[in-house]
C-alpha cells in the first residue's frame, strides 16, 4: 500500500522553494553588458554545471541526516523532463507526478522540494522565480569567518510551501559555494548555517555531498547519487 511519509520533527530541515512570476535582482548593467556578462547567480549555476542539466533524464539520490547518534534517510528517483517522482523510505513508497500533487502526495512533495533544494541549490538560483537576488558583497562567512562573496536569495509573495524565506550564499572567486545561511521568514538572525563540502563531479554536474554545522554533531549528506 502506498502511503505518505509523516514528517519527522527531529530532522526538521525543511527549506523553501517557490516558482511563480518573475525573478528580480539588483544588477544595474546596461542591455549591451547583460548580453555578454553573467550575473553572480548565473555564474554560480554555470560553475556547478547547469549547462549539462538539459541532458539529464533521471537523477537518483538519498538524503541523509546524522545527528546525536541518530540517522534518518529517504531516497528519491526524479525524472525532471516528466516530473515523475518516487520517494522511498523504510516504511513507505510514494509515486506521483509534480503536475498533479494531491492530499496523498502533498507531504512527499514537501519533502522532495526540501531535499532537492539542498542537493541542487546552485541551480535553484536560476530556476526559481518570484525571488529577489542581491548584488554580491564581501562578508565573513558564518562558520569559517573567511572573507567570501555573498549573495542573498529572498523568496517573495505567498507562493510555495515556506514563503518569505531567505538564503545567504557564501562563495569563492571560482563561484563555488562554501557556506550558507538559511533565514526563516527573512529573519535577521540565521535559523541555520552549514558548510558546503565534499564536492563531487557527476559527468559535469557538481554536487556538494556534505553539509555540516559548526560545533555540532550534525551532518546532512547525500549518497547513492546517480545522474542518467
Amino acid at each position: 500500500m502506498i502511503r505518505t511519509l509523516t514528517c519527522i520533527a527531529l530532522f526538521s530541515v525543511m527549506l523553501g522553494c517557490k516558482s511563480e512570476t518573475k525573478k528580480t535582482d539588483d544588477t544595474s548593467a546596461n542591455p549591451s553588458e547583460e548580453k555578454v556578462e553573467l550575473t553572480a547567480f548565473e555564474n554560480i549555476a554555470k560553475a556547478y554545471g547547469i549547462d549539462k542539466w538539459k541532458d539529464v533524464k533521471e537523477i537518483d539520490f538519498t538524503f541523509n541526516v546524522d545527528t546525536d547518534g541518530k540517522h534518518f534517510q529517504r531516497a528519491w528517483q526524479w525524472q525532471p523532463k516528466t516530473n515523475d517522482v518516487v520517494m522511498m523510505t523504510e516504511k513507505d513508497t510514494v509515486r506521483y507526478n509534480r503536475a498533479s500533487v494531491d492530499s496523498l502526495s502533498l507531504k512527499a512533495d514537501q519533502a522532495f522540494i526540501n531535499d532537492k533544494f539542498w542537493l541542487l541549490s546552485p541551480f535553484q538560483l536560476v530556476w526559481d522565480e518570484d525571488v529577489h537576488i542581491s548584488v554580491p558583497v564581501k562578508e565573513a562567512a558564518p562558520i569559517s569567518k573567511t572573507q567570501l562573496n555573498k549573495i542573498t536569495l529572498t523568496y517573495l509573495g505567498d507562493q510555495g510551501y515556506t514563503p518569505g524565506d531567505a538564503y545567504d550564499f557564501f562563495y569563492d572567486d571560482d563561484y563555488m559555494i562554501k557556506e550558507w545561511n538559511y533565514r526563516k521568514g527573512n529573519s535577521e538572525t540565521p535559523t541555520m548555517s552549514t558548510t558546503f563540502e565534499n564536492h563531487e563531479d557527476f559527468d559535469g554536474i557538481k554536487i556538494a555531498k556534505d553539509h555540516k554545522k559548526a560545533d555540532a554533531d550534525w551532518n546532512l549528506f547525500f549518497s547513492d547519487i546517480k545522474i542518467k
